[in-house]
Parts: structure tokens; C-alpha cells; sequence
């Protein structure tokens, strides 16, 4: 009798979808037959409500933010470990997988790495050194647990006349930091899996530059097993034509494809932050959420399209109680992108994504 409500609750939810509700299957489990469900996790996810909530819907996770350059080591040889071994002890008791996010990137990673005592900068083979040191310790820390990293984030340029993005990493190493670092991650776990990971990866222009840098560590025999799609997506891009595009031209390379950051904004695409407009309500309305739910259709009618090749599809958040998408781009306003409310109940798109 306890879970009446539930049941009643579900069922409401899914009133326009034709999948019979049952209480204790998890999204993970309706995808069971096709790739790993992954949630990106932090602090607060790993206690309570919420730690039983992601049990139960993912048998993935990412840190949302724990192993990232700067959180973990914010000083050299001062690593920070705590937050990241929670997560590891998380989903190692619970029999989860564990994707590494991120080894290298240009944001979230202390300006130590770049400067020498004097605060002058350090030479190639000096940020080399650190780089390789760095991705060493902490990659064979978790050696065995983590099954695959993002090794370099976020490389390409959104200014589509450059194809790597200037940043302190180019200025001193030179745009070949890419491949050192893909070298330096096989050095220290022969076993894991190696992506490039990147945001706008089905945009037609950035497909294609994506694509001249993975053909270019292709050529030049980088361990690189597969390419990351973050898959911050709205309800209004990408097309599926997009889609589909985008993952048979990474694909052709003979790459795994992983959907590692996943949701979708009721809002269009924006980068910069910005106010709040007196006009602007973040009010999730029955539009919002009709839009949303076939976007995520579409997306997972083509993700079972592409198993074969598609290997694990992670959310970069649980539901919508905590989203990065709050205040992000826009201060002030809430977002609504993920498969669950605010109430970790499933909204209309997560119906449409499991109703195949």
C-alpha cells in the first residue's frame, strides 16, 4: 500500500505514453540491452534521497567537478583526494562505471601549471613535465576503476577561422600539447579508454573541425579511442539530420562515440552570461515541455540507431532539483533540463525516451 501514491503519481506522468509505469525500474534498466546510463555526480548526490535516486535510473557516473585540474591539484604536488574518492567509493560499491572528466582543459586548472617562482612562464618542456605528472598521478590512482577519461576538453576554438582555441596550453606547448597529452594518459593506463570531448559537436561548421583534429591524431597513431559529444543541447538544435550526421563522420574514423554531458534547455543556445530581462519568465510551460520531450525522442530513437558504435550516454545532471543550467547563462533564471522535476518524479520526455 505504501507505494499507492507513487504508482498514481507515475501514472499521471505517463498518461500520454503508452509504457505500463512500474515504480522500481530505472531508466537504466530499459536501456539495458544498449549502453550504460551515466549521471554526473557531485557532494550532495552521494547521501539520502538523491544517492538512492541515482541507483536506482544509472549505472554510470561522472564528477561533475572533482577531477578536474584545479580542484585536484590547486597547488603542485598538492592533490586533493577526498571528494574525488568519494565519488570512485560510490559507484565501486554499487557496481557503476566510472568515466574520468577531465585530465586536460583550459578552464578550471591553477595558474601554477604555467608559471614559474617568478610568475614568468615556464617552458615547453617544463609544462610538459607537469602536464605528464599530473595526468600520471591521477590516472594511475584510480587505475582499474575508471574505465575511460576525457583527456583533453574542449580544444577547438568557437571561432570557426581557428581550429584549436588559444590558450595558455597552445602558447607554451604548442597546438601538439593535444597528442602529448593523449600520450601521457596511454603512458599511465595502458587499459583505459582515451577521449576527446567537446560541446557543439553536431554544429555542420564544428563537426568538421572537430573532425580535422581526430583525423590528424588518427594519422599520426595518438592513442585516441573515441570522441565525446557533451550534448548540451536545447529544444530547438540539434536537427536530427545533425545528429546523425555528426556521429557518422566521427564514427567513420573508426572511434567509439560517448553522449557524456546530456540535457536539454527549454531556453536557445546562449554562452555569455547575462541579466535577467524584465521580460523573461522561466516559467516551464506546457510548450517547453512538449518540445522537450520530442527532442528527447529524437535523440534516443537515434542513440538505439547507432549501438553498434554509441557505447554509453551520460546525463550531466540527476533531475531538475540542481542543474548547472540555473543562473547559467542567465542569472536568475531556473532551467528545466533534465528527465526528472524538481520532485525527482519523470516528466513527459522521460515516457517518450523509455516508450520504444
Amino acid at each position: 500500500m505504501k507505494r499507492l501514491p507513487v504508482f498514481i503519481s507515475l501514472l499521471a506522468l505517463a498518461s500520454t505514453s503508452s509504457v505500463r509505469p512500474q515504480p522500481d525500474k530505472g531508466l537504466k534498466d530499459y536501456y539495458a540491452a544498449y549502453f550504460p546510463i551515466g549521471v554526473a555526480v557531485n557532494p550532495r548526490s552521494l547521501d539520502g534521497e538523491e544517492a538512492a535516486f541515482i541507483q536506482q535510473h544509472f549505472n554510470s557516473v561522472t564528477a561533475e567537478n572533482a577531477m578536474k585540474m584545479g580542484p585536484l591539484q590547486p597547488k603542485e604536488g598538492v592533490f586533493n583526494w577526498e571528494l574525488a574518492d568519494d565519488i570512485v567509493a560510490f559507484a565501486a560499491s554499487r557496481g557503476m562505471r566510472i568515466r574520468g572528466h577531465a585530465l586536460c582543459w583550459h578552464q578550471q586548472v591553477a595558474d601554477w601549471f604555467f608559471v614559474d617562482d617568478e610568475g614568468q612562464p615556464v617552458s615547453r618542456e617544463i609544462l610538459l613535465e607537469r602536464l605528464r605528472t599530473h595526468i600520471h598521478t591521477v590516472m594511475k590512482r584510480y587505475k582499474g576503476k575508471v574505465y575511460a577519461w576525457d583527456v583533453v576538453n574542449e580544444a577547438i576554438d568557437d571561432n570557426p577561422e581557428n581550429l584549436l582555441r588559444p590558450s595558455k596550453w597552445t602558447a607554451i606547448i604548442g597546438e601538439d600539447f593535444v597528442e602529448k597529452a593523449f600520450e601521457f594518459a596511454h603512458e599511465a593506463d595502458p587499459d583505459a579508454k582515451l577521449f576527446y570531448n567537446d560541446y557543439n559537436s553536431e554544429r555542420p561548421e564544428k563537426v568538421e573541425r572537430i573532425y580535422t583534429l581526430l583525423k590528424r591524431l588518427k594519422d599520426k597513431n595518438v592513442p585516441i579511442h573515441g570522441v565525446g559529444l557533451q550534448a548540451h543541447w536545447s529544444v530547438f538544435e540539434p536537427s536530427e539530420d545533425q545528429l546523425r550526421y555528426a556521429l557518422d563522420r566521427f564514427s567513420s574514423l573508426g572511434l567509439e562515440l560517448h553522449i557524456t554531458e546530456l540535457d536539454v534547455s527549454v531556453y536557445p543556445w546562449e554562452k555569455e552570461r547575462r541579466s535577467k530581462r524584465a521580460d523573461e519568465s522561466d516559467v516551464y510551460t506546457e510548450a517547453m515541455q512538449k518540445a522537450q520531450a520530442e527532442k528527447y525522442a529524437m535523440a534516443f530513437r537515434v542513440f538505439r540507431d547507432y549501438r553498434d558504435v554509441l557505447t554509453s550516454v551520460t546525463f550531466w545532471n540527476a533531475n531538475d532539483r540542481y542543474t548547472w543550467l540555473d543562473n547559467y547563462p542567465v542569472a536568475g533564471r531556473k532551467n528545466h533540463p533534465s528527465l526528472f522535476d524538481t520532485q525527482r518524479k519523470p516528466k513527459r520526455a522521460y515516457w517518450r525516451v523509455v516508450d520504444f
